[in-house]
């Protein structure tokens, strides 16, 4: 009789990237691993599935423009029910804070099968900061049964919490498995990321500095402020801005009406991974409110300014990879020209030690559920 699978469950770009190289690491070692996407970012997530070269055993396609959070929990909930039924795995495996993550492990939990979460333990102490990722993680953790903690203040944090210090892992976090890997592709076949070749070429002799923005918590006067302190930026004639955008409106439209067409800042699509490796290689600072881009950034040893009042990813701040800035104009701008005019406060930066792993996550996991399930 074949043993029941671990079915690994994701949604979104960041988890897909971040999953890739545990579903690869466990089907080396012939363990019965299927796959669910609920595609809650469906062209983000497809340009991962497609470099990874993964073909998922179900798609739930639920993506819905402008959908309401309750409606997009509800839907999820009951679409990975739905799978876990058909399906009757041993384990279910999420990744993080999204809404996916959450309801695969209320919908696992339902019916007590196992689950293990991969990145647990994050969190910044303030439930509408980020939002709603802050609540996500913290309803996946007394439902798991494995946590992976990526740092040692992770696993803190959950032991802080009441969690079985038995069933807490430091591994490091899989994203720096997943870059290296991208990293070395491209290496090996440039055209992987040669789309990139114009506007690097008309950055030549140019500092670059690479912008990331999208979080909810930003939206309205906070992008407002991000977006005028982007213009004072791109000002400087030694300074080249790569932006590439995330297409909510809220994003959008805001850049739009505040940077226009300024020649100094490259809005560009969304990238796809292997695409964004390469500008995150190519970067001298980055810009960001993403989550996953504070763990990437010192893997390649960038210096990162955290456009965010807190951060769940502590430790970063802590080894001096990154700052936390906020969303005011003039401390985003100050605090950017004086890595751009001091180099010696830049390599300190830069080359500060990264404390998110060093790219053996995934293997550790691997080997932690196949213990766990007697495989």
């Amino acid at each position: 009789m074949n043993p029941a699978p671990i079915l690994v469950v994701f949604g979104t770009r960041p988890e897909a990237i971040k999953l890739f190289p545990v579903i690869r690491a466990l089907a080396a070692t012939g363990a019965p691993v299927r796959t669910c996407v609920t595609a809650q970012h469906r062209g983000m997530l497809d340009q991962v599935l497609a470099i990874a070269g993964l073909t998922p055993d179900h798609d739930l396609d639920l993506m819905e423009p402008g959908q309401s959070l309750d409606r997009l929990t509800a839907r999820l909930l009951t679409g990975l029910g739905e799978v876990m039924d058909a399906m009757r795995p041993a384990m279910v495996v999420v990744q993080g804070d999204t809404a996916t993550a959450m309801t695969g492990a209320l919908a696992a939990y339902y019916r007590k099968i196992p689950v293990a979460h991969v990145e647990a333990g994050l969190r910044s102490g303030d439930i509408y900061q980020p939002w709603p990722e802050e609540v996500n993680r913290r309803i996946v953790a007394p439902i798991a049964t494995l946590h992976f903690a990526p740092t040692e203040t992770a696993a803190a944090a959950l032991r802080a919490e009441g969690i079985d210090p038995a069933h807490v892992h430091v591994t490091g976090n899989s994203v720096i498995d997943a870059l290296h890997w991208t990293r070395d592709r491209i290496a090996a076949n440039p055209s992987l990321a040669a789309d990139l070749d114009p506007v690097l070429a008309r950055m030549a002799g140019k500092r670059i500095v690479l912008v990331t923005t999208h979080r909810r918590e930003n939206f309205g006067d906070g992008m407002a402020s991000i977006a005028r302190a982007l213009r004072r930026i791109a000002e400087r004639p030694d300074i080249g801005i790569l932006f590439p955008m995330h297409p909510n409106p809220n994003v959008a439209q805001v850049m739009d009406e505040i940077l226009g067409d300024h020649p100094a800042i490259a809005r560009i699509a969304p990238l796809d991974y292997p695409h964004f490796v390469r500008a995150l290689d190519a970067a001298y600072i980055v810009l960001t409110d993403s989550g996953g881009v504070q763990e990437e950034a010192p893997a390649l040893g960038k210096s990162v300014l955290v456009m965010r009042e807190t951060t769940e990813r502590p430790e970063g701040v802590a080894a001096g990879t990154a700052r936390l800035v906020g969303t005011d104009e003039d401390r985003i701008t100050a605090e950017l020209f004086a890595l751009l005019d001091d180099p010696e406060r830049h390599a300190a930066m830069a080359r500060a030690h990264n404390p998110f792993g060093n790219g053996d996550t995934a293997d550790r996991i691997s080997r932690i559920i196949n213990d766990a399930l007697g495989l």
